[in-house]
């Protein structure tokens, strides 16, 4: 196996823990979030907690977007270079 393509793996499987591990924050998060949330004024804490934590959500939402995107390439181009070295041993 060539060089190059043990960096990629590597570079790839960093990324990808790091997706994974992003992943699971944000599980946690949206594990606390209530879907329906009744309150009167003793409760607006609560209504204060939801919106934090929803900004947290969505300040990690594009972080994971773009993680997943990268590492689907990264596997796209590491499988692409997998099958032209393949190719390549043959003839």
């Amino acid at each position: 196996m060539p060089l190059y393509l043990t960096w990629l793996l590597i570079a790839w499987g960093v990324l990808t823990a790091f997706l994974i591990i992003l992943l699971i924050y944000r599980s946690t998060l949206t594990m606390q979030e209530d879907d329906q949330l009744f309150l009167d004024e003793s409760e607006s804490h609560m209504a204060q907690e939801q919106m934090e934590l929803m900004a947290k959500v969505n300040k990690i939402n594009p972080m994971v977007k773009a993680l997943g995107a990268t590492s689907g390439v990264m596997f796209l181009v590491i499988a692409g270079l997998f099958i032209y070295q393949g190719l390549n041993q043959v003839q």
